[in-house]
């Protein structure tokens, strides 16, 4: 393995529950000394299942909206949702006056002639609305964009105006299109029977990319859904400006309309001007009844496979591909990451691809050392954590005995094995989750993502190896010049999350708010992924302060698992327990049942020594105001699965415990 003097001392320093000498070993020396392979909820190898014995992915209801996510204060996506949330610094102009702009418009579109029935809506306003409640709108719609425009932040909750609730369906529709017609850059949302008004977050993003005038005539033009209508922008001749505006559109409301490039009419050949026409879909603004089996025709397609890649981090996996299928990496679900240097088996589903589709790529994916397999239909995506565990196939080369043991080193071996059958093992993250080899680790950039160093994380996401290559060439001129389209320009087309993060660094800009856009371009499991890394390090040193501190006696203030038959890490908090003085006089309890805090949401942690230790080690690292937010994982061994609910692991797990597969 590479060298890595941090990762060296890191690890080196932890504390075990066995005093047994050990031997020296090498694993990962390629690939294919360590091979992981998924085990699924049935208990299946799935590099070994057919298609007629592998399981139906269950079905999982969606994950909540983010404005639920932001009501339970999760500490592992509480920095983003913060930041989710800031306006774009480029603001839209106030103005009362109903605007025509005729711009950008062709004859046959949406808006073409449309000053009478501009006229119309305010009518419509007027008539249905009382003079009160007309003047209230017409000041927040006034409000919204003289803030935008002076580059004031919307702090706190989106403003909203309500128009009270109306009772009458049809008068609800006809106010809903009206406002969005003379107000396109606010929105309404129905809420029992009531109709609130809020500011048009996507029109203000838009409108950093186009003019004013351009987004008012486009989201006009969204909400009248003629049909058989076109919009087009203003004619453009930089193309990076041109794919920026088609990314938006597309990955804003490609459901619903679909652009396209045209050169300009009349254009001169020397130096051409592009236009971007948006379409809407074939029947997408059409909103009749349709039969059961159009329906069925209609819904999302579901593909699971199992990948097999080698040397390869997983995120690249995907990245890669997403682009050969045309999709984007969120598309693809798992229920788990796997290491970079090995060869790993896991179970996949990817959204809006078919079975064919997929192996239409079978070749290409060779050349990447990826391989798909086990390809069928399914009903729905995968879940972090829907797993059973995973089985490993490990060579250790090098062997050696400790120095001054003169022991035997067969017989050091055999005693080691019998070691931890009987005492169980730590249940340590291990160093891939922390990125072993590399100049910056996981766990670095996830501490500044908590600290909102946005800048900062970026940075040392693009951080380059000590290696002269294309994509280190690329990253050392970003951190020099902080160009990010120079360096896209640079960026080989593999490096598929480079790429995203830099297409929207130059779009945005290097600055704290550009990188907070440019971090959510990134799927939600890869955002998380680094706060992921930083809560394992301090689980880690956590558990290995409490093994040095009290050994392994189960002490006064410790937290039990008080379900002896639980294999999971997800139970409720009723099943853990504070040990009391006179518990751990009697010896109540087994070190096997401890479990400790993993940083997160509404969970208690030890009241003793080690309770103390998380508070010092957060404000050190400069997070107190994290303090009482936690999460819950186990000492020992487990399966270490994500979800929404309290988790706990385990510190130490007996040996008999784990899942048994025959070697095949």
């Amino acid at each position: 393995m590479e060298e890595d003097t941090d990762f060296r001392i890191r690890f080196s320093s932890l504390c075990f529950i066995t005093d047994h000498v050990g031997f020296h070993g090498t694993i990962k020396s390629s690939p294919s000394d360590f091979v992981v392979i998924e085990i699924d909820e049935q208990g299946q190898l799935v590099n070994k299942a057919t298609d007629e014995s592998i399981c139906k992915i269950s079905k999982v209801l969606p994950e909540p909206s983010n404005f639920t996510k932001k009501t339970k204060l999760d500490l592992q996506i509480l920095p983003f949702e913060e930041g989710s949330n800031k306006e774009a610094s480029t603001l839209v102009r106030c103005s009362n006056d109903d605007q025509n702009p005729q711009c950008g418009s062709e004859k046959d579109t949406i808006n073409s002639g449309t000053s009478e029935c501009e006229e119309e809506r305010v009518d419509v306003l007027g008539s249905l609305l009382d003079e009160r409640t007309n003047e209230l709108l017409t000041q927040f719609a006034c409000d919204i964009k003289e803030k935008w425009n002076s580059k004031t932040e919307l702090v706190g909750p989106s403003p909203e105006f309500s128009l009270g609730r109306i009772l009458d369906k049809n008068r609800r529709a006809i106010l809903h299109s009206a406002i969005r017609q003379k107000f396109p850059f606010l929105i309404t949302v129905g809420k029992n029977s009531e109709i609130v008004v809020k500011p048009n977050i996507e029109y203000k993003e838009l409108c950093l990319l186009v003019s004013e005038e351009e987004a008012f005539d486009f989201f006009k033009y969204l909400d009248a859904k003629k049909e058989n209508s076109k919009f087009t922008f203003k004619p453009d001749t930089d193309k990076d400006h041109r794919k920026a505006v088609h990314h938006f559109v597309n990955k804003k409301f490609g459901n619903l309309v679909e652009t396209k490039s045209f050169p300009e009419p009349n254009y001169n050949a020397g130096n051409p001007n592009i236009v971007i026409t948006v379409r809407f879909r074939e029947k997408a603004h059409k909103h009749r009844k349709r039969s059961r089996l159009e329906y069925q025709e209609r819904k999302v397609i579901y593909t699971a496979f199992t990948l097999r890649k080698e040397n390869m981090e997983m995120f690249e996996a995907v990245g890669f591909l997403a682009m050969k299928l045309g999709v984007i990496p969120s598309d693809f679900s798992y229920a788990g990451l796997k290491d970079k240097k090995a060869i790993t088996y896991q179970a996949m589903v990817v959204r809006k691809v078919t079975p064919e589709r997929l192996k239409n790529i079978e070749k290409e994916i060779e050349k990447k050392r990826m391989n798909v397999f086990n390809i069928r239909s399914v009903d729905d995506s995968l879940r972090l954590g829907q797993l059973k565990g995973n089985h490993f196939d490990i060579v250790i080369r090098n062997l050696k005995t400790q120095i001054n043991d003169s022991a035997n080193l067969r017989e050091r071996i055999l005693e080691a094995i019998e070691n931890v059958k009987n005492k169980g093992f730590v249940n340590y993250y291990g160093p891939q989750r922390f990125g072993l080899g590399r100049r910056v680790h996981t766990d670095q950039i996830g501490l500044a993502l908590l600290k909102g160093e946005m800048v900062k994380a970026v940075t040392l996401f693009l951080t380059p190896e000590d290696l002269d290559d294309p994509v280190n060439r690329a990253k050392k001129y970003f951190l020099q010049t902080e160009d990010a389209k120079g360096t896209l320009s640079l960026m080989p087309e593999f490096k598929v999350r480079e790429r995203t993060l830099l297409e929207s660094l130059h779009r945005f800009g290097v600055t704290e708010e550009g990188c907070v856009q440019a971090w959510f371009s990134f799927p939600h499991s890869m955002r998380i992924f680094y706060v992921h890394a930083y809560s394992s390090k301090i689980w880690n040193e956590a558990v290995s302060y409490r093994l040095a501190t009290y050994g392994p006696r189960v002490v006064e203030g410790d937290l039990v698992c008080l379900d002896e038959d639980s294999d999971d890490e997800h139970f409720p908090n009723s099943k853990v327990h504070l040990v009391t003085e006179e518990e751990e006089s009697a010896n109540t309890y087994a070190i096997h049942q401890v479990v400790l805090p993993v940083l997160g949401y509404n969970i208690q942690y030890p009241k003793n020594k080690v309770g103390l230790w998380y508070q010092e080690v957060l404000s050190r690292d400069g997070l107190q105001t994290l303090l009482t937010l936690w999460k819950s994982k186990c000492l020992v061994y487990s399966y270490k699965k994500e979800t929404n609910e309290v988790t706990w692991l385990f510190l130490l797990n007996a040996f008999s415990n784990l899942p048994q597969h025959s070697q095949e």
